[in-house]
């Protein structure tokens, strides 16, 4: 990654940039400018859409509940995401947070909710997800924006899986030693890593998972990892031997 300006506000706006654009913000964003950061009007910071690159703003007006920005110069030019898609048996609040976050930081292009026997959660707050996976896109420095999809059954995913695409499939019940070796063997082209619930996937489904065209099953090693701390460790596997850590 090229230097990066770490020192500097930035923030997801949705709107068009542009050489000359001015936009205005709304009250939440507002707010978190005005009254967390303390920024008032002249103040800089950087702005991203996850489709324009990233550009430096100036604050050319701020209001009680509306400030307006105004583009100075684009900073970074937009980059192609990694073609990552994660996919990930749903936790309660606090782990999600984390997990979502984390597979924004390792480079996931898509985070999509896989529902299965033993998942132990069947509510997702979706609105919550893409607010965790803007933050730390901010946080991060990252240009793109991870596509939060909706839930949806592991028979129902499998049913329409795309057939250029390895779905490399983590079994803490697949023996210990090889992964690097089996991802590296792999079929070339686009790749989704899939994490099962706390309780695993039974029977049947792993069955089923084996029948997909393209499938790497994997072991993490020699220890049972919850899944916010796996979701790491596969993340980190994949992009060390296929991804964009080469």
């Amino acid at each position: 990654m090229a230097a990066y300006d770490f020192s500097s506000v930035r923030l997801f706006v949705d709107a068009a940039l542009a050489p000359g654009a001015e936009f205005p913000l709304g009250l939440e964003p507002t707010n978190y400018l005005a009254n967390v950061l303390r920024l008032r009007a002249g103040d800089e910071l950087l702005v991203f859409n996850g489709r324009d690159g990233e550009w430096r703003a100036r604050i050319s007006d701020l209001k009680k509940r509306a400030a307006t920005l105004e583009l100075v110069e684009q900073t970074r030019p937009q980059t192609a995401p990694c073609d990552l898609w994660y996919l990930f048996a749903p936790l309660k609040h606090a782990r999600l947070d984390y997990m979502v976050q984390k597979a924004v930081e390792m480079g996931a292009a898509v985070l999509q909710p896989v529902m299965t026997r033993r998942t132990q959660v069947s509510r997702i707050n979706l609105d919550r997800m893409r607010a965790n996976a803007i933050e730390a896109a901010e946080q991060c420095g990252i240009l793109d924006l991870a596509e939060v999809r909706a839930e949806v059954g592991l028979e129902a995913l499998l049913a329409t899986w795309p057939a250029g695409r390895t779905l490399v499939f983590c079994d803490e019940d697949a023996a210990a030693g090889g992964a690097a070796a089996a991802l590296g063997a792999a079929a070339e082209g686009p790749l989704a890593v899939l994490i099962g619930p706390e309780g695993g996937f039974d029977p049947a489904e792993r069955a089923r998972l084996m029948t997909v065209p393209k499938v790497v099953r994997l072991s993490l090693g020699p220890r049972i990892l919850r899944a916010d701390t796996a979701a790491v460790a596969a993340l980190a596997l994949v992009q060390a031997v296929r991804g964009d850590w080469r």
